[in-house]
């Protein structure tokens, strides 16, 4: 039976994951006393005892256990920010290609997508990488998310029934244009330019949609609506996670509607000049937790979906 050590239990992503691997009788979790959660030689000391130490840390913490490793067979598992662009670690998002299943499958060192990243990726890497879209394409898009991203003092402050009216409302943000999911947004989709990323925080939990809109002159290959969306249900045959739908009907796409989900839908919508792209998810699952999970399933050779909820 595997080991398995959650750095971070407390946060958001750890809870989630703690949650998924009540029922699982297939790994041990090795839990840390309360009182030494920050505790460096107890942290070090149940990393070292680990198969697969999971990071649900700030990002200059998660750096932190990543230097507490000794033992040359401890594999690692990070959902901060810290190693999405470094070196030596595997980006944590097997749909993209076979590659990158294959090195989450045999790598050492995971760096899971940003929830936003991940949305983004899955509609924008595709198009690259098959000369869709050319790699110099001017890339706007527009994210909504649940305040659960923003970790628990931002959660605590929309949960405050004294709370200033301003949390009534979606609140754009990043309006520097330097969020911290641009540099893997651009590396990984392997854009020449870093897109125009507008994120916004609204009043609800969990859940997410990302938003894409393309003019067809842009587009090479696939001929509008039908096109593009036959090219991505394409792309994503076979996977368990990703379902690629058109809904011609549909007026709203609600952003909460994958609450509690670990897999991800795939909208195309719009006309032949103008089409949208979008990806809807849980930003604490496919966006977070459950894509942790998942990458831990792939490297210990279990079903992807084994504890997660599809």
């Amino acid at each position: 039976m595997k080991k398995v050590f959650i750095d971070g239990s407390e946060g958001t992503t750890g809870l989630r994951i703690n949650e998924r691997f009540a029922a699982r009788d297939d790994i041990e979790i090795l839990r840390i006393d309360p009182e030494k959660r920050k505790d460096l030689a107890e942290r070090k000391k149940l990393i070292n005892m680990s198969d697969i130490t999971f990071l649900c840390l700030p990002d200059d913490a998660a750096r932190e256990s990543v230097s507490l490793v000794e033992n040359e067979n401890v594999r690692l598992i990070d959902s901060s920010t810290a190693h999405r662009t470094a070196e030596g670690w595997c980006y944590g998002l097997p749909e993209l290609a076979e590659s990158f299943r294959a090195n989450i499958r045999t790598g050492k060192r995971i760096s899971v997508p940003g929830c936003h990243a991940t949305g983004f990726m899955v509609l924008a890497y595709p198009l690259v990488a098959r000369g869709i879209i050319a790699d110099d394409c001017p890339l706007a898009v527009t994210s909504v998310s649940g305040y659960s991203g923003a970790g628990k003092k931002t959660i605590a402050v929309y949960e405050d029934p004294d709370r200033d009216a301003e949390y009534d409302a979606p609140r754009f943000y990043a309006l520097s244009q330097e969020h911290k999911h641009l540099p893997e947004m651009q590396l990984i989709a392997g854009l020449k330019r870093k897109p125009l990323f507008s994120p916004i925080i609204a009043d609800y939990y969990s859940g997410m949609v990302v938003n894409i809109p393309l003019y067809a002159e842009y587009v090479k290959g696939v001929q509008g609506v039908q096109g593009m969306y036959e090219f991505f249900r394409e792309y994503y045959a076979g996977e368990k996670f990703i379902h690629v739908l058109r809904e011609e009907d549909r007026k709203f796409l609600p952003c909460n509607q994958c609450s509690g989900w670990d897999g991800l839908n795939i909208y195309i919508s719009g006309n032949d000049e103008r089409i949208v792209l979008s990806s809807q998810f849980d930003n604490l699952g496919k966006g977070a937790s459950g894509a942790a999970i998942q990458c831990m399933n792939i490297m210990l050779g279990f079903e992807e979906d084994r504890g997660l909820q599809l």
